[in-house]
């Protein structure tokens, strides 16, 4: 990948009307009763932090269909009605990019599991470990938590967030 110039180090320096993203990706927040469902990944972008369960959009299907397959899969549960919430931009300084869109559910069904990608974790609200996740999860994971909309704009660095850009209440089509 060809590393971003200097300018591209920050959120105003990048064209992201017309950036081509290398990948996109959903990721799912299933909250009940006070607490929310994250993972310790243990694999792949993120390998060792806390986060949601969530992967890469496989072609044909939506956002939606994603976020559910993705717990599924990595945690074993179903999430009901996932509700699209929020859309992060990311570039990193290597030239990789990723588009994630952001679902969160109010319900699942079965019991969630360990599985080879990750193992799930129940954390209370106000328990959130954000030292232990993403540098930009701590600025909009709140407004998600308050059934805010958003749209994030973010430069990272290997893990270090160089940049960002956060709109409350974005619109954006669902799905």
């Amino acid at each position: 990948m060809k590393d971003l110039s200097s300018q591209s180090r920050t959120v105003a320096g990048v064209d992201w009307d017309h950036l081509n993203f290398t990948e996109k990706a959903v990721l799912c927040f299933i909250v009940k009763e006070g607490r929310v469902l994250l993972i310790h990944k243990k694999q792949g972008l993120g390998k060792g932090k806390i986060n949601a369960p969530g992967g890469r959009l496989e072609p044909g299907e939506t956002n939606a269909e994603c976020a559910i397959r993705e717990t599924e899969e990595e945690v074993g549960v179903t999430p009901f009605n996932p509700v699209k919430k929020g859309e992060l931009n990311f570039i990193f300084t290597d030239g990789f990019s990723l588009f994630c869109s952001v679902f969160i559910a109010g319900d699942f069904s079965g019991t969630p599991y360990e599985t080879d990608e990750a193992v799930p974790v129940w954390f209370n609200l106000s328990e959130i470990p954000y030292d232990k996740m993403w540098e930009d999860d701590r600025y909009w994971l709140p407004i998600l938590l308050e059934d805010g909309r958003f749209t994030g704009f973010f430069v990272f660095e290997e893990d270090s967030m160089l940049d960002m850009l956060i709109t409350r209440n974005s619109s954006f089509i669902d799905g």
